[in-house]
């Protein structure tokens, strides 16, 4: 029987954060789960509007085009953590987004992706995920890809461009 209970703590602190277990909310401040992305191929990408690389929202938005009827989201995640290249309310923030790059992609609400207040959904890539893809988030724009069945299955830097032929082969051999 103690063996039993060893086991279900060591299984409950393995698995104890499913990508499809997390709720966030998104940028219209609706609940936004996560499980709702069950069997889909999921581009996480930390997003501002001040950024150096803020132009990639365009291509991010034609990667989304191209590949939704594929089973891909993108997922914009605005961050004002990094130079406070996010200055927006997440209202100003939606706009600023459909007005200047046409994004249709979903986008949750502005929240810190770093430190004690990490949101449940930066907490999953950065400390649950596979060794290779931890660490805390460096700077905007950085990108996860996240499998049908909700594992993180690489990692890309603000430099990878959303049409860079590595992250395109990675994204189409999940599809």
């Amino acid at each position: 029987m103690r063996f039993l209970l060893v086991l279900v703590v060591l299984m409950s602190s393995a698995f104890g954060s499913d990508f499809y277990s997390i709720t966030e909310k998104s940028i219209k401040g609706e609940e936004f789960k996560l499980s709702s992305l069950k069997g889909k191929t999921v581009l996480i990408v930390n997003i501002a509007s001040q950024c150096g690389f803020t132009g990639q929202l365009d291509d991010l938005e034609a990667l989304y085009k191209k590949y939704k009827e594929k089973n891909l989201v993108v997922l914009g995640v605005p961050t004002n953590d990094f130079g406070g290249q996010t200055p927006e309310d997440d209202k100003s923030m939606l706009e600023f987004c459909q007005k200047n790059y046409k994004v249709t992609f979903p986008i949750l609400t502005k929240k810190t992706i770093l430190g004690k207040e990490k949101r449940e959904l930066y907490k999953f890539l950065t400390e649950k995920s596979a060794k290779d893809f931890q660490g805390d988030v460096g700077w905007n724009f950085v990108k996860f890809l996240v499998s049908k069945d909700g594992k993180v299955i690489a990692r890309f830097t603000s430099y990878v461009a959303p049409d860079d032929k590595d992250l395109l082969k990675k994204i189409e051999s999940a599809l």
